[in-house]
């Protein structure tokens, strides 16, 4: 079956504040490249996960008032990226709409269900047993995340089955996340660009 011919999904967002200066472009026909640069390590090392096993490619670079602390600039970098998102998306037509991952991590395994419904909802079940991963909060896996799914207007269900290295908990869901949006954002070749609702429409 000839699969329809796709437009170009590429979105550029820039966002400035008092507190943060965020860049993001992305392509989400792309082969997972990543260029991040967030003044937070750890937030890198996630982010360049989520492009990778998302194969969306990612330009992301933001500078912040990290001398306060990182809260400002994970949850802004989570707007950005879901505005691009959204950007990139269009009318939303021809995608599969839903993507699920359960996704294994050593002892950790952590599910992520995704609906590009255009109604923003998180619902998080991922408790962490220590406080920060290297400098960065675990409190801001969540407001990353939130920020993320109420921007590009997803629902977004994350859940830990199992995990108590906080690494690794973080780079499931990362990861899980990563592999629901491959899945959602993906053209179906069955779908013949028509959009994936039976209103004919999903919410802007």
């Amino acid at each position: 079956m000839d699969v329809p011919p796709t437009p170009a999904r590429r979105a550029e967002i820039t966002r400035k504040t008092a507190e943060t200066d965020i860049r993001v472009a992305i392509h989400l026909d792309g082969t997972g490249r990543a260029g991040i640069a967030t003044g937070i390590g750890f937030l890198d090392h996630m982010l360049t996960a989520l492009a990778r096993h998302s194969m969306i490619d990612m330009d992301i670079a933001a500078t912040g008032d990290l001398h306060i602390d990182f809260h400002h600039t994970a949850e802004d970098v989570g707007i950005v990226i879901g505005q691009a998102l959204r950007k990139a998306l269009g009318d939303k037509r021809g995608i599969r709409r839903y993507g699920a991952s359960l996704l294994p991590m050593d002892e950790a395994l952590a599910e992520c269900a995704i609906d590009i419904s255009g109604r923003p909802f998180l619902a998080w079940s991922v408790p962490f047993v220590r406080d920060k991963v290297g400098e960065m909060d675990t409190e801001l896996f969540e407001e990353f995340f939130r920020a993320l799914a109420f921007n590009a207007g997803i629902t977004m269900h994350m859940t830990l089955k199992a995990g108590t290295n906080a690494h690794h908990v973080a780079e499931a869901c990362f990861k899980a996340a990563a592999r629901a949006l491959r899945e959602a954002v993906e053209p179906d070749a069955r779908a013949a660009g028509a959009i994936p609702s039976t209103k004919g429409v999903l919410e802007a």
